[in-house]
């Protein structure tokens, strides 16, 4: 059995030493005296820990086995779980227990990872991907994926939470695996398994804000800041006393992800609410972190973060003022592509739906770079810099665009088949890294919605009304019917079918992306990130002919591909020359499509997508 290195830094947490005794640790400025207490039963074993500077507390203790419990006794008072807990069988609320995570034996030492070129993510959420909902269901879904052509799982957070049923993004144990789930043991099994699938798995994680309920952070010392404040509570403190403390904590559990769970890489949530104003941003500690983590490894981590600033500093490496992010998401793809297909202009959508900025978004990669937001009522995001296009992660559907909708609408309930080709066309064959959303393959018509589990009364009505004033604001003429987030019907609602083999659009649709996601991996033009352009035809009906050149400038080169996107719902005419060679088109027959072979290739059909060149 091999075993993990062993991290020389003062983490906090019950840590098995490499004597194999346990060593607790916990930072508690706010305590004068701290005594954990092992549990055992109705047995009650108390120990007063070590004071060392700055607040750290510590204890030692040999023979401790794995699944102790134990607890936090700050001044005398009430047993706490532990802040750094790797393990909370008993829910949020619970002692803690002691968790040997070298008792895993792996299988992946011959994994080096997926290079940044060749991600193609799959964004799932482990409660709702398979019927048992647990990290050891999706193991047998692995092949499938891997055979439709996705090289990376995407985990939305795990993060022990309150209850059963959440997102994920409400976690309050941040070092801890949602127990049911099926825990640290069963997420050691999906993320080894996943390897011998040759996928790298991402973990999304979040450092901006903790959840409402089960969270004593607060009793411990000052986690959090008043300084500054995020839409789902409290800010954490980057930047002001005691802070050194909670870059630690939060850095230490980049490293645990990485060292005793091997994710291939992290994605941060939601980056523009994490306030730091420090000379040294927090977001460039985390990279460095994860990058002398995984060189002790020996492979390639990646971290990811999603903003909503459209501000490539977060990628520019240090030595020109940035944080030396891999890459970051980027919301005016997904913006766009549904305001055109969809017409919906509500809310953010007011800022998108133009044609002409299509170019903008494929060359470009922001619609919004430093031109005036109606939306936000100024100016908004700045430019890309000339980067190439594998630094940003885009999407048609992710848990966010679906689930924060009233009804948790996908988008192939909204738009025509022809329409739902058309997206994935963009998607698959625009110059950056795609990302699905689990069931978004086979155009899945069961929603994602909002759900969670809380067990507070007042808190589960404050998330009722918020949701219910968030869709009014949103919808102008209000009366929106939203799903009641508390109740298990509105969860269940939102598990996938996995069926597609009975449905010829499901069917072909899938086959659409598993052609495509090969072709990104085969055509030479589809793996050049740098050298694209793109323009809207002038001379077509309505304006709504979109053409893409992969590959370079000239479409006529060798090994470039010429692609044509019929934005609208009318057959267009498009510059053919006639000895151009058609690869690919969205309408074919065996996706289901409305293209015959009489059809002419100078027509395009109602929002069909059509690939001339060559491939190589």
């Amino acid at each position: 059995m091999e075993q993990l290195f062993e991290n020389t830094h003062p983490q906090c947490g019950a840590i098995v030493q490499s004597d194999g005794s346990v060593r607790w640790r916990v930072w508690a400025p706010k305590a004068d005296r701290v005594d954990v207490v092992l549990i055992n039963g109705d047995a009650r074993n108390l120990h007063s820990m070590t004071r060392e500077e700055r607040g750290f507390f510590s204890f030692i203790k040999d023979h401790v086995l794995n699944g102790q419990r134990y607890a936090y006794h700050l001044n005398g008072g009430p047993g706490y779980p532990d802040p750094a807990s790797r393990w909370q069988p008993d829910g949020v609320n619970q002692p803690s227990a002691v968790l040997r995570t070298d008792a895993f034996t792996w299988s992946d030492e011959s994994w080096k990872g997926v290079p940044r070129e060749d991600l193609v993510f799959y964004e799932l959420h482990v409660g709702t991907f398979t019927p048992a909902g647990t990290f050891e269901a999706i193991i047998p879904r692995l092949q499938a994926l891997r055979d439709l052509g996705v090289t990376a799982l995407e985990i939305m957070p795990v993060g022990q939470f309150s209850g059963t049923r959440n997102w994920g993004y409400d976690g309050v144990h941040l070092y801890a695996p949602q127990q049911s789930y099926g825990g640290p043991q069963g997420l050691q099994r999906l993320v080894n398994a996943c390897h011998q699938h040759d996928l790298a798995v991402f973990l999304d994680v979040v450092y901006n804000h903790i959840g409402p309920e089960g969270s004593y952070l607060g009793e411990y010392g000052p986690y959090y800041t008043d300084r500054y404040r995020t839409p789902w509570g409290a800010a954490v403190n980057y930047d002001g006393r005691g802070s050194d403390a909670v870059r630690e904590f939060v850095l230490d559990n980049v490293r645990m992800w990485i060292e005793e769970y091997r994710f291939d890489g992290l994605r941060l949530d939601a980056v523009h609410a994490i306030y730091d104003l420090g000379a040294r941003h927090i977001l460039q500690d985390i990279k460095d972190t994860a990058d002398a983590t995984a060189r002790e490894r020996g492979r390639q981590v990646y971290i990811v973060v999603e903003s909503d600033l459209n501000d490539v500093r977060l990628l520019r490496p240090p030595q020109q003022g940035g944080y030396g992010i891999d890459a970051q998401w980027s919301d005016d793809f997904h913006h766009l592509v549904h305001a055109v297909l969809t017409g919906e202009r509500q809310g953010y959508y007011e800022d998108y739906g133009a044609t002409e900025q299509f170019p903008r978004l494929l060359e470009n990669t922001f619609v919004l770079n430093g031109c005036y937001s109606a939306h936000r009522g100024r100016s908004h995001g700045g430019t890309d810099a000339g980067l190439p296009g594998d630094r940003f992660v885009v999407s048609i559907q992710n848990h966010d665009q679906v689930g924060n909708r009233a009804g948790g609408e996908r988008l192939g309930t909204l738009i025509t088949p022809a329409a739902q080709r058309l997206a994935a066309s963009l998607l698959l064959l625009a110059p950056h890294l795609p990302l699905l959303f689990m069931g978004e393959e086979y155009g899945e018509e069961h929603p994602f919605q909002f759900f969670c589990s809380f067990s507070d009364p007042k808190l589960i009505d404050a998330v009722r009304s918020g949701r219910r004033r968030e869709f009014e604001a949103f919808h102008a003429d209000g009366g929106v019917d939203v799903p009641d987030p508390q109740a298990e019907t509105t969860f269940v609602a939102s598990h996938l079918t996995w069926s597609w083999e009975s449905d010829q659009h499901k069917s072909g649709l899938r086959r659409l992306y598993q052609d495509l996601l090969r072709a990104r991996h085969e055509w030479p033009a589809l793996r050049d990130y740098s050298q694209r352009s793109a323009r809207i035809l002038p001379d077509t009906q309505s304006g709504g002919i979109l053409e893409l050149v992969r590959g370079g400038r000239a479409p006529n080169a060798g090994g470039m591909i010429q692609v044509f996107f019929n934005l609208t719902a009318q057959p267009q005419t498009i510059p053919v020359r006639n000895h151009a060679n058609v690869l690919w088109t969205s309408e074919a027959e065996h996706y289901h499509g409305g293209r015959r072979t009489d059809r002419a290739k100078e027509c395009l059909l109602a929002y069909e997508c059509m690939v001339l060149g060559s491939t190589h």
